[in-house]
């Protein structure tokens, strides 16, 4: 290339922001202003000779390689958008302008950097996506899923993780663990742990290159190329715990990066707060404060799609309607207290009594249903009676042993019902005729 044919733009050029471009047929650049050091990373006499489209991202060089060809039929081009690869390793987001020189037999293009721009415009897109996920992620598990699904293109790693204290123990628990593609349980190495620990202790974000490492987080990590990155998550409530991530490539994380992760780490913890009070309200509106077990609520949507089920299938369900006889003279003489911890017992053998597809619940009072599918009918007075001798084995309370007394209800679908009413009907009925025969013993 003849540099005569070079347009007579270097010495403006060099005074832009923007930066200034020529590429030959061949794809070569023939000329760079001074800004394309700053934008790329690459002085000016390193770009030139070099190929164009090794620069570009390899992700958009198919449509970078059309666009040219546009460009070169003839057709002027204003915003065409593209990344590149900036000398460091880090992607950079490039806004174009350009057109084809017959007379000089170049393509002559302004790039501006529009990285912060797209930044911003990912952090909006984000923010929104986090907020729309705690209010429609079918559990904790699939906001985290999503959240990890948010924040991974925004600061790229291999490894993603959430970090959350346990209010039990006090201490972090990973429900949200990624190394590469695979969940793990725990940070490896387990030292690691110590970067959680102290992030959360600090409610400070900390960067792999920002730290005095200890004695043993130094050994775990010799001569592992590893760059790690985590924020606290915060709430007016305090610490919930940390968000943090991982590269093992050897590229840092820089501060653009931190400052994106602080900025989302708010809405995320506000989305996991958002996700735990539906949870905690959820539990509340269908199970048993005192025992933990289904409520009356739950039991009927539960009762409901057993009997679509078993009427589908053509099977028997069983349910069992069980009083404790005399209950009330536990609370009258060793106090409610001493009453809620029976009932709690007692919930505790129902649930030994059963297989876990089977459903407990409490209803109100002294008043607890068994919910049986899938079983052999001949199998299931064996259970019934089980339940029946587990349930009336004495209890210690307050020092005394405390006798206990059971009546059980039992009805069948579809021998005693066709529908959740009736066959609640039918087995609150039974369970009063066997209480009205003298309690601890079974009917049908």
């Amino acid at each position: 290339m003849k540099t005569e044919n070079l347009p007579q733009i270097t010495g403006f050029a060099d005074l832009l922001l923007d930066a200034v471009c020529a590429v030959d047929q061949s794809g070569r650049f023939v000329y760079a202003s001074a800004a394309c050091e700053r934008i790329f990373g690459y002085t000016p006499d390193e770009m030139i000779g070099r190929l164009m489209i090794d620069m570009v991202a390899p992700e958009d060089r198919a449509r970078t390689l059309e666009e040219a060809r546009e460009v070169m039929s003839g057709k002027e081009r204003v915003g065409f958008e593209n990344r590149y690869v900036r000398k460091d390793g880090r992607l950079v987001h490039i806004m174009w302008s350009a057109r084809w020189s017959d007379t000089d037999q170049l393509r002559i293009a302004v790039a501006r950097d529009v990285t912060r721009r797209k930044r911003t415009e990912a952090i909006q897109a984000a923010v929104y996506a986090i907020s729309e996920a705690a209010q429609v992620a079918e559990d904790a598990q699939a906001l985290y899923r999503t959240i990890y699904h948010i924040v991974r293109p925004l600061v790229p790693a291999d490894n993603f993780a959430l970090a959350l204290r346990d209010e039990q123990t006090g201490a972090l628990i990973y429900p949200w663990y990624m190394e590469g593609a695979r969940r793990i349980m725990a940070p490896r190495p387990r030292s690691l742990g110590q970067l959680f620990n102290q992030v959360y202790d600090n409610r400070a974000a900390l960067r792999l290159d920002n730290l005095s490492p200890t004695a043993p987080l130094a050994a775990d990590m010799a001569g592992l190329p590893l760059a790690w990155l985590g924020v606290p998550l915060l709430s007016n409530k305090g610490a919930l715990g940390v968000l943090a991530v991982m590269r093992t490539d050897g590229t840092a994380f820089d501060d653009d990066e931190e400052e994106v992760l602080q900025f989302i780490s708010t809405q995320i913890s506000m989305a996991i707060e958002h996700k735990e009070m539906q949870m905690r309200l959820q539990r509340q509106a269908q199970y048993d404060d005192l025992t933990g077990l289904p409520n009356r609520a739950l039991l009927g949507d539960r009762l409901e799609m057993a009997i679509a089920r078993a009427q589908r299938d053509g099977r028997v369900l069983a349910l069992l309607y069980l009083d404790l006889d005399k209950f009330k003279m536990v609370n009258d003489l060793w106090g409610h207290a001493a009453g809620d911890g029976l009932l709690q017992e007692v919930a505790r053998r129902l649930q030994k009594c059963v297989r876990r597809a089977d459903t407990v619940a409490r209803l109100s009072g002294d008043e607890f249903v068994v919910l049986l599918e899938n079983f052999e009918p001949r199998s299931l007075e064996e259970t019934v009676q089980k339940i029946a001798f587990a349930v009336s084995q004495p209890v210690l309370i307050e020092g005394h042993v405390h006798p206990l007394r059971v009546s059980i209800g039992v009805a069948l679908y579809p021998e005693h019902g066709l529908d959740a009413r009736q066959l609640l009907k039918h087995a609150d009925g039974a369970m009063y005729q066997c209480k009205r025969g003298g309690g601890c013993a079974v009917t049908r």
